[in-house]
This record gives C-alpha cells, structure tokens and sequence, in this order.
C-alpha cells in the first residue's frame, strides 16, 4: 500500500491496489442511467411479446435487434433517456421509422443527435424550441395518431417512462411493460 494507508477510512485498509487501468473491466451497462429505458415489443399470434433492451443508447443496434423480430406488424422500440425525452422506433419489413419526442435533446444528447442523422432530420440550433421531430404516424396502423403521440409529448406533467407506458396500454401491452419493468 502507500504512504498514506494511515490516512484511510476505517474498513478500506483491506482493497486491494490496482496495478493498472488495464485491469479495470467496465461493463458499459453499468453507466446506463437507471431511469433510461429501452424495451422492444412485437405482435405474433394475437399477443405482444417484449424484451428488454440492453443499451438505449445504441440505436443502430437497436435497429438491427427490431430487424430480427419481424413480424406482420414490424417491431417496436421504445426508449425514453435520463427522463428527459422518449424515442419510439418501428421496422416493419424494410421500412424504418424514427420518431423522437424532443428535437432539442440532439443537443446535449448524442443518441438523439444520432437518431437524428439517421433519420436525416435537420439538427435544432440553439434557440429552436422544444418539440417532437420524425415520423408521428409512426403507429397509427396499430389505433395510435400522431395527435395522441403530440399530446403526450406536450404533457409536462408526464416523465417519458410515463409516457411509454401510456403509450404501450394505448397498443395494449400496457400491463406487460409495467411488469417488465417493475413499474
């Protein structure tokens, strides 16, 4: 140990040193904040199966997860980051829609500037309003509008864990993604 084990708080004499910060082994999940939430959903034989998502901030990953999940009516992710904002995308066969509640969060988010680029939707400046961005008739074939999605992304009063949720009972897997999620 060093010079300044007496120094220590009592019960730390013990750790062991590191030689290096090569042997420090991160798991990238274990820096994924607790609030973010990144669930995919798909309908097969009349009911909804959902799966947790192991990292909401690679959407390209994502994509390709929702890829492999096809069925008649595509895949869902639905992800909401830092309870800031919430980001809805569907691969139905080789179409992809994005939709992101909150163009502004490109700025000090950079999944959403990502999914922006991908999207190749303008990225806000910094006196642009807050407000949703994409495709917003993103469900409307499963009895979702995009006005539903516009007021719930301009319900203040809603964190964006909520407003999945609303969303997901609204495509009636309401139940399943609260349970999924301990909600």
């Amino acid at each position: 140990m060093s010079d300044f084990e007496d120094d220590l708080p009592d019960g730390l004499e013990d750790v062991e040193e590191i030689e290096s910060f090569d042997e420090i082994k991160d798991d990238p999940r274990e820096f994924v904040n607790e609030a973010d939430i990144a669930v995919a959903a798909w309908h097969e034989d009349g009911r909804w199966t959902l799966a947790e998502l192991s990292d909401p901030y690679d959407i390209a990953q994502i994509i390709t997860r929702l890829k492999s999940q096809q069925t008649n009516g595509g895949s869902i992710a639905l992800i909401a980051i830092d309870e800031e904002f919430f980001i809805l995308i569907r691969v139905l066969g080789s179409q992809i829609s994005l939709f992101l509640s909150d163009a502004t969060a490109a700025l000090d988010y950079p999944v959403a500037e990502e999914l922006l680029e991908i999207a190749d939707l303008p990225i806000p400046e910094d006196d642009d309003e807050a407000g949703p961005t994409g495709h917003l008739e993103i469900l409307a074939d499963l009895g979702m509008s995009g006005m539903e999605i516009s007021a719930l992304c301009d319900d203040e009063e809603l964190f964006p864990d909520e407003q999945l949720e609303a969303i997901a009972s609204r495509l009636g897997f309401g139940e399943e993604f609260a349970e999924l999620l301990d909600l």
